[in-house]
Formats: structure tokens, C-alpha cells, sequence
């Protein structure tokens, strides 16, 4: 194996579920392998120093060091909203999360402004400063989205894609 091949294999691998599985340098799609490991439908654990149950609006509000995890996916934020809906029973449709927003799974982690997992959708979005690591290869960018369904994850270095933004990048080069 060339290590262009396993640049890339780490590149696929870099936080899947809520996870980068695909990084794309300068908004090129690439598909992913490691996306499929991730069970979306897998019970939502969370954890925070306050709970608010806005049951009228079928959200739960969670503040201050709030700490979710879905099977080996793991998120910290500030601040998380989880919207719901509840026919027969309680079933996520999303969760948006802000202020230093940490997605680690196994040794890999994206960081960013702000999240959303649209569970219906089955896409995650990151936007503001993303950062994503794998070992010691770096990508960074302004906006992450991650298709589950598809497999395909996109970097762009401006939110929204729009304007010439870049996307950046340390990778470790052969000894």
C-alpha cells in the first residue's frame, strides 16, 4: 500500500456518524468507508448540568457541558437542542448544538462553532472553524456536511460554499 493510499484511508476515517468519513480538500467529494460502522438508529445518550423538557414544543433544551453519545460517538457542546416528535412513541428528528462543539469518535474528532444532526435527513452540519483530526493529519475549513446516507462528506472553506474560501490541511509525511 502507497502512502498516498493510506493518507487517504485516514482521511476517510476521520469522525464518522456525527463523524468526517470522507474529507474533501477544496469541496472535491470523495466517498466514504467508515460511515456505514455507524449505527444512526443506536439509543441517544445525554448528559448535561441543566435539562429543560419544553414539552409543548417537543424539545429538550440541554445547557452547560452537555456530553451526548450514540453508540461510539461521542458529543460535547455548551449548548444542545434536541427536537422530537411524539406519535405513539418519542423519536429525535434533531439535534443542534453550539458553542465549542467536540465530535470524537475512537481517535478521531471534529470541532466547530455549531452543529446539526438532522436524523431524518441523515446529515450532519458543522459550521464555524471546523477543525478535523485524525492521528496527527489535520483538515480545516469553514463548513463540514456529512450525508449518511450517501457516504459523501464535503469541506468548504467558506460557509455555504460561496466565495473563494479555502480549505486547509497538515498531513504526515512519509519516513
Amino acid at each position: 500500500m502507497t502512502r498516498f493510499s493510506s493518507l487517504t484511508r485516514s482521511l476517510r476515517c476521520a469522525v464518522g456518524g456525527f463523524v468526517l468519513t470522507a474529507a474533501a480538500l477544496g469541496g472535491i467529494q470523495l466517498s466514504a468507508q467508515t460511515i456505514g460502522g455507524h449505527n444512526s438508529d443506536a439509543p441517544v445518550n445525554y448528559a448535561a448540568d441543566q435539562i429543560e423538557l419544553q414539552d409543548r414544543q417537543n424539545r429538550v433544551v440541554l445547557s452547560g457541558n452537555v456530553d451526548i453519545t450514540q453508540g461510539d460517538l461521542r458529543l460535547r457542546a455548551a449548548r444542545t437542542t434536541v427536537a422530537y416528535s411524539d406519535e405513539g412513541s418519542l423519536k429525535i428528528q434533531r439535534i443542534d448544538a453550539s458553542g465549542g462543539v467536540i465530535v470524537t469518535r475512537g481517535n478521531e474528532a471534529a470541532r466547530g462553532n455549531a452543529a446539526v444532526y438532522d436524523f431524518n435527513r441523515r446529515l450532519i452540519t458543522m459550521a464555524g472553524n471546523v477543525s478535523l483530526n485524525h492521528g496527527g493529519d489535520t483538515l480545516n475549513g469553514s463548513r463540514l456536511t456529512i450525508d449518511l446516507a450517501t457516504g459523501i462528506s464535503r469541506v468548504d472553506g467558506r460557509a455555504g460554499g460561496r466565495g473563494p474560501g479555502r480549505v486547509s490541511g497538515s498531513f504526515s509525511a512519509p519516513k
